[in-house]
């Protein structure tokens, strides 16, 4: 676009000026008052402030020339240069899903065409959410965002990003474990989406405000929810169980083989004892045959005899029968005891044959 002619600019502002002075001003001295005049209000048109949270950005016929600091600056008025001075530092908030109301004391109005959202479950989420974003390049949002529209600009986006994720989530995960990472997600598919555009704007946060099912299905939601919940107590208690009972059966079965693992030990030893005892025995039986077969022979009969009850009778009790628990040791009348070792000579002589 041509900038407009200064000659034909300036003759225009001078026929404006005189057809709203009085006619005595009209001379050479009133018109180079009014002249002077005119030309400083002009100059004083170019000076302009850039306080501490902003950016100045001078503009000479549309295109950037330099920035400037915080401080009192002078430009060269319109048509010549221009000066902008965004703010840069502090986060400017939008809210989408809502409508702050008139009233302070009111509650928000809600926008359904913003917040209604499908979820990866073939739910309805009825999300409602809080952008902060500030200017990172002032250039960039100067000549690539429409100013004015910087907001819709920014709506657009965390709708666009926001819609991607949650429709990648399930809702009850929304609304629980997942509330930290929906709202990095989102911030991070903004960025990505202006940073295409070259906004210049760097989105600080996201903040999740409500995320619920509408109220049309909030009852069978609820039961839904519900039906989780029990769900994943059951499966709690059923790991609950598990963790008590594999233990358990873990610890009886190392019982069950160290058990075996000492019978094993005990066989084997008592094994060689056996097999050690035998050699004893037949290292004396070589030496002592006769002495040797008569001990193996009481020691048999002691084995046998031992536990079982035992009835002696005796000629000279004259049929009274005497009955002696097992391992007794009756005290014999000598009769006995002659009648005793003629019956135990007999039984080795027999063993000796």
């Amino acid at each position: 676009m041509r900038p407009p002619d200064l000659e034909t600019l300036l003759k225009k502002i001078w026929s404006d000026v005189k057809r709203y002075l009085p006619a005595g001003l009209l001379g050479k001295r009133g018109a180079w008052a009014v002249g002077t005049l005119a030309v400083g209000v002009w100059l004083a048109l170019g000076f302009y402030t850039v306080n501490d949270n902003e950016q100045g950005v001078v503009l000479r016929f549309g295109a950037f020339v330099k920035h400037t600091g915080p401080g009192t600056y002078w430009h060269l008025p319109w048509p010549f240069e221009s000066a902008y001075t965004p703010n840069v530092k502090k986060p400017n908030q939008l809210d989408i899903g809502t409508k702050p109301a008139a009233d302070s004391n009111a509650q928000p109005e809600d926008k359904p065409d913003e917040s209604y959202m499908l979820t990866a479950d073939e739910n309805i989420a009825d999300v409602q959410f809080q952008v902060f974003w500030r200017i990172k390049d002032a250039n960039a949002y100067l000549f690539n965002v429409d100013r004015g529209k910087s907001d819709d600009v920014v709506k657009a986006a965390a709708e666009s990003a926001m819609r991607e994720v949650v429709g990648q989530e399930k809702l009850d995960a929304i609304q629980t474990s997942l509330r930290e990472t929906v709202q990095m997600k989102v911030r991070r598919g903004m960025q990505a989406i202006l940073d295409t555009y070259n906004a210049g704007i760097e989105v600080v946060s996201v903040k999740l405000q409500k995320v619920m099912a509408p109220g049309q299905i909030a009852a069978a939601n609820n039961d839904v929810q519900k039906a989780i919940g029990d769900q994943d107590k059951k499966r709690t208690d059923a790991e609950a169980y598990e963790n008590s009972v594999i233990p358990q059966a873990r610890g009886e079965a190392a019982r069950i083989v160290a058990d075996a693992e000492a019978y094993k030990q005990q066989a084997i030893a008592l094994g060689k004892g056996e097999a050690a005892r035998f050699n004893d025995v037949y290292q004396e039986y070589r030496k002592a045959p006769e002495v040797t077969r008569r001990r193996l022979y009481l020691e048999t009969m002691t084995q046998v005899l031992g536990p079982m009850n035992k009835i002696i009778v005796d000629d000279a009790t004259r049929g009274v029968t005497l009955q002696l628990p097992p391992q007794a040791v009756p005290v014999r009348p000598a009769t006995e005891r002659k009648a005793g070792a003629q019956v135990t000579e007999s039984a080795e002589k027999g063993a000796g044959k």
